[in-house]
């Protein structure tokens, strides 16, 4: 009887949902018996009839069916398909085997991943919602994302892309894709990808802008390279020591000149003396009493009265003094 009722009413095949008297039919539709009743506790059943609601139907007539008789009713209808998902408690892709009669799962195995495209993509997808900070990204990449970040606030206008971690995260099928055709696993990410990735993010035409209008470095007046810091919520920022911007009397910018540089200036022991995104009004203003301090507690130190005309200096004396 299981197998006449499946053969003409092949949606309406149902599989145990592993509480008694509980069944999901192919059809997507879920119905019940009463849990006293033999059938109740049949793996499988065809249902001739039911009423109710389609979440919550009754079964009214029904015969058992084996596992055999549905594969061979039903085979035609059988849908076998290997997928892979992202697993984030070992960072990889997990792949799974499955056979589906409409809404029903018939088995599920494990499988091994064989990287390709489609593969690609779901793992992109799922590094990146687990979190950049997992991915191997180099300092210089960090830099430049960091420095991308920065003119697309300053430049709204601009046409530098999202780079932000939920843009990133947005298209990560894009970007990060194409460069783990290779890879099932975070561990078989290395920092060359990411870097082909942000050359793709970030190309040429970009890059040299990026160069020209959010630097590295600042070029000092006592000759020194010193590194930007654009990870500073409160906008770009330098660290220097005071003796090695003396004879600037113009505040260091980027972007074009539209955003001034933090300085966090330091004594010659790169102990914070101050902060500022004025240097001419601090020569003019508060530099007396700084002064005044640091002579006494660098008198190896020069101090002169007036710094935006005194030479810069990396040193403790300049040279040939």
């Amino acid at each position: 009887a299981g197998r006449v009722i499946a053969a003409a009413f092949p949606d309406r095949i149902a599989k145990a949902r592993g509480r008694a008297g509980a069944f999901l039919l192919a059809n997507g539709r879920g119905a019940a018996l009463d849990p006293a009743e033999a059938l109740s506790r049949e793996a499988y059943l065809a249902v001739l009839d039911l009423t109710g609601v389609a979440q919550e139907g009754r079964i009214l007539l029904a015969a058992p069916l084996s596992e055999d008789d549905l594969r061979e009713v039903a085979a035609s209808r059988i849908l076998r398909r290997e997928e892979a998902a992202f697993d984030p408690a070992v960072m990889g892709l997990r792949g799974r085997a499955r056979e589906k009669l409409g809404a029903l799962t018939l088995s599920e195995r494990q499988t091994a991943v064989a990287p390709g495209p489609e593969t690609a993509t779901a793992l992109a997808e799922g590094l990146a919602g687990a979190g950049f900070d997992r991915l191997p990204w180099s300092r210089s990449a960090l830099a430049v994302l960091e420095r991308a970040r920065f003119l697309r606030e300053a430049e709204p206008d601009g046409d530098w892309p999202d780079l932000s971690e939920e843009g990133l995260t947005a298209g990560a099928a894009d970007w990060l894709a194409p460069f783990l055709t290779h890879a099932t696993a975070l561990k078989d990410v290395r920092e060359e990808h990411l870097a082909a990735a942000l050359d793709l993010l970030v190309p040429y035409a970009l890059r040299r802008r990026l160069d020209a209008e959010a630097p590295t470095h600042f070029d000092a007046p006592s000759g020194s390279r010193l590194p930007i810091d654009y990870s500073d919520p409160e906008g770009p920022a330098l660290d220097v020591r005071v003796q090695e911007l003396f004879g600037l009397n113009r505040h260091p910018s980027v972007a074009g000149g539209r955003r001034p540089l933090t300085l966090r200036l330091l004594s010659p022991a790169h102990r914070p003396i101050q902060v500022t995104k004025d240097l001419p009004g601090f020569w003019a203003g508060s530099w007396k009493e700084v002064r005044a301090e640091m002579r006494g507690r660098y008198p190896r130190h020069v101090w002169p009265e007036d710094p935006a005309a005194a030479q810069a200096t990396s040193r403790a004396k300049p040279r040939g003094t």
